[in-house]
């Protein structure tokens, strides 16, 4: 396994990042700890997960499941760097959702005892407040950081403005801030290119990208609907975006014959060779899924690879950060 920084931070995590949101829903827990206990094995030492996964509300279905594997003990908790996120609805009542500062708060709190232990490592911000003002925001994160509760922490989903006026307000009080940006990033959605990155490589925050396989259309989409496995690709939004794109997508996956490898394992190799990305998150349903992913790490591209993958799947506008990406 791969380690690099979380961004400016002096903490080490892996270069492919556990996503959990399968938990629950799609997972049993059985299988749930052992894809966490594979996990391990490879040296996969970031999971990220967030309160609202399981989707029942208030419920924290997926944390609860992480925090039963935590308490087998034999050293999970230490060797793993574990990020959740607040945010989203957890209760029908007004104060049940957002980043006001009782929300921050009680939904750490609850966290911490769903997922059976004294700290967060990351605690992400899942979606930006237009309501909350970062005075708040930080106060509140300021509080469980003096108090042990949270190490550090991140955003998901903000724009390349929010990025730098979150850490611009942080930068004021002399708090650390932002330390990581999980966002949409993968060949078929490049819009972050454009001033999340940018943002993010200016300020230090390391980028986790969710749905590196844009919802399965990389994984090998359509050979696995030749073969009749194609799963969730094989039906509404999917299938409509597959066959919009199915001239590319088919010219992805000969290209990832040529090379010898997984068309998923070309997509995350891909990212991994993008400047400020820290770590794609793999969702896998079963410990065979993960074990596949690790080929990504030994896949090396080069330039005319690069260049082939942008001409299948293009940047936005000239490519590169705005404005030059538009204007120029």
């Amino acid at each position: 396994m791969e380690y690099t920084n979380l961004g400016r931070t002096g903490l080490s995590v892996s270069r492919l990042c556990l996503g959990t949101m399968n938990f629950g829903p799609k997972t049993t827990e059985p299988d749930s700890f052992a894809i966490m206990d594979r996990a391990l094995d490879h040296g996969i030492n970031f999971f990220d997960t967030a309160n609202v996964y399981g989707w029942k509300l208030g419920e924290g279905v997926t944390e609860q499941i992480i925090g039963r594997w935590l308490a087998q003990g034999g050293g999970r908790r230490e060797k793993v760097v574990l990020a959740t996120k607040v945010y989203g609805k957890m209760q029908e009542w007004p104060n049940g959702q957002g980043l006001s500062a009782r929300h921050i708060i009680a939904e750490a709190n609850a966290s911490l005892k769903r997922l059976q232990t004294d700290y967060i490592d990351l605690y992400q911000m899942h979606h930006i407040s237009r309501t909350t003002p970062w005075e708040e925001i930080w106060q509140a994160m300021e509080v469980l950081v003096t108090q042990g509760k949270v190490l550090y922490v991140g955003s998901s989903n903000f724009a390349g403005w929010h990025i730098a006026a979150a850490q611009e307000s942080a930068n004021r009080r002399n708090f650390l801030g932002l330390v990581a940006e999980q966002c949409l990033y993968n060949l078929m959605a490049r819009t972050v290119e454009l001033e999340v990155l940018p943002a993010a490589r200016r300020y230090g925050i390391g980028v986790i990208p969710w749905s590196p396989l844009h919802g399965g259309l990389l994984s090998g989409a359509l050979a696995k609907l030749a073969s009749g496995a194609a799963g969730r690709t094989a039906e509404g939004r999917a299938a409509e975006d597959l066959e919009k794109h199915r001239s590319s997508i088919e010219a992805f996956e000969k290209l990832a014959a040529e090379l010898g490898t997984d068309p998923a394992n070309l997509a995350l190799a891909w990212l991994l060779a993008q400047e400020g990305v820290t770590a794609p998150i793999i969702g896998p349903r079963t410990s065979e899924q993960l074990d596949n992913t690790l080929g990504a790490l030994e896949l090396q591209l080069d330039e005319a690879t690069l260049q082939r993958l942008d001409e299948l799947f293009p940047p936005v506008g000239n490519g590169g950060p705005g404005p030059e990406a538009w204007a120029w």
